[in-house]
């Protein structure tokens, strides 16, 4: 009897076990199919692109011809926009190319049970080289859309709210308007002699041949058909390169990054290179504030979200040679308040710095995963020095918990440092009933932070703009909150 039982209890044992097997295996199904529909996305860019092209010129042909004389110059602007979208192309081609996704991508998935690819993506993307993630036992969630309610502001017609919010820093606009799938090809790269007359870093072989060659892993066979509101999140990428790698994306860094970094060095007068302070960055994006950071002598780490943007941080971070390296066109998917056609068409170098020239302090590192997932785990508890949020507390379904972990990671006497508006990424979510979504007023943010043993030592308004075109004649701006809180030492949460 005595065995029976036994036998019982080990065939519990090894149902458990094959239980949990194969919700790991569930969950990195998931997070394939994730990762495969935002790279399908990113390689439907050029597809997407043309087909707004074509919607031009499909009206251009509707006018009457008086009215098409008038605007004879049009065809010729039609051509010039297919040769921006090449080059767009042909630097995200580049970048998927460098990609080392973190597993395997080639074979098939089985999402036969309980499969929700838009919601439950497991565990970790550890980004390598400069911004290798030290973090990687800890359990990170990636996921495939990408919702932001910050960036891509600009545009009469944008859609404010998206699926599921996974980076501080981005709102996807909807420019095309279309309803249909784009289709799966891989792009087309431009001609040897558009990347000489359109800017762009090339890809080539051992001989200087430029390469069609592409990784297993992108052989059109394993894309998805993705919505071209994936496409638009690329799009948004691409605008929010400018903002952190082009000279042209300064203003808006000194408005948003300066003030920040700043702070930090009044905060932090006598950094030494043999015990740097540490600076956690959540919601870092593309990765300029958190190297900035580390240029100031911290141990800076960012923590991104979306895969979007840490595929194109990657990029940047670890495979920039020169400055100005690479062209885009980030301002040609608009039509609107666009005072001239150059205006709209004019090219933007990057990146304005190399990265690994830069001066960074050791141990800087970019980790992929979701906030609280990564950082309410007990490692982490009075880990940092410093908390550096930008544009990032209002992407929150519960800032009150956003609050609370920072306050836990940060070291008795540790600082917070905050900058941005509370645009709150989950906010009229129609349609989604389960969607938890806390919208605080900034008193209550600043109440909660004071429950949670913060006292303020600075705090003011700052006027600025998000991935703005500066030259647009539609200019969305920012009263965003800044403000600076010390973490009392000893200190309890406090009943409010």
């Amino acid at each position: 009897m005595e065995k029976e039982e036994g036998g019982v209890k080990q065939r519990m044992v090894m149902s458990d076990e094959e239980e949990k097997s194969r919700r790991l295996k569930l969950e990195e199904a998931l997070e394939i199919q994730s990762l495969r529909r935002i790279i399908s996305a990113y390689l439907n860019y050029p597809d997407a692109a043309e087909e707004d092209v074509s919607r031009y010129e499909r009206s251009f042909r509707k006018l009457p011809p008086a009215h098409k004389a008038l605007l004879s110059h049009y065809p010729q602007k039609f051509q010039r926009l297919r040769r921006c979208i090449a080059v767009n192309s042909h630097f995200i081609f580049g970048m998927l190319q460098a990609f080392e996704p973190p597993l395997d991508m080639s074979g098939d998935i089985d999402l036969s049970r309980d499969a929700h690819p838009e919601h439950g993506q497991r565990d970790h993307f550890v980004s390598e080289g400069i911004n290798a993630c030290p973090c990687e036992s800890a359990p990170l969630r990636i996921t495939c859309s990408v919702s932001g309610q910050h960036a891509c502001a600009e545009g009469i017609n944008d859609t404010r709210r998206s699926s599921a919010p996974v980076h501080a820093n981005e709102e996807v606009d909807i420019e095309s308007h279309h309803n249909s799938n784009t289709g799966t090809n891989l792009p087309s790269l431009i001609h040897n002699g558009e990347i000489r007359e359109y800017g762009g870093a090339a890809i080539t072989d051992s001989n200087n041949n430029i390469s069609s060659s592409c990784q297993q892993w992108l052989e059109p066979s394993l894309q998805l058909n993705v919505p071209l509101v994936d496409v638009d999140k690329v799009r948004c990428i691409i605008r929010n390169i400018v903002r952190d790698w082009a000279a042209e994306g300064k203003k808006e860094r000194d408005q948003c990054y300066k003030p920040i970094l700043e702070e930090l060095n009044r905060l932090f007068p006598n950094r030494c290179k043999e015990s740097p302070p540490a600076c956690l960055v959540p919601g870092a994006g593309l990765g300029r504030l958190a190297l900035e950071i580390s240029c100031l002598g911290f141990v800076s780490q960012g923590n991104e979200f979306s895969y979007y943007m840490m595929i194109c941080s990657s990029f940047i971070l670890n495979h920039s040679q020169t400055v100005d390296e690479w062209t885009i066109y980030p301002w040609i998917h608009s039509n609107c308040n666009s005072v001239s056609d150059n205006d709209q068409l004019r090219p933007v170098s990057l990146p304005d710095i190399h990265p690994a020239s830069a001066g960074i302090t050791e141990g800087f590192s970019m980790c992929g995963g979701d906030f609280v997932e990564v950082y309410s785990d007990s490692s982490q508890v009075g880990a940092w020095d410093a908390v550096v949020t930008c544009f990032f507390i209002d992407t929150a379904h519960n800032i009150v918990e956003y609050i609370e972990i920072i306050s836990q990671i940060l070291k008795d006497g540790g600082v917070w440092i905050n900058f941005g508006p509370l645009l709150y990424h989950f906010a009229d979510m129609y349609g989604q009933e389960d969607e938890m979504s806390i919208e605080l007023s900034l008193e209550d943010v600043k109440r909660v932070a004071l429950h949670y043993g913060f006292e303020f030592e600075k705090e003011t308004t700052i006027e600025t703009t998000y991935t703005t075109n500066p030259r647009s004649m539609m200019q969305n701006r920012y009263f965003a909150a800044f403000w600076t809180m010390r973490k009392k030492s000893g200190a309890h949460q406090q009943v409010p």
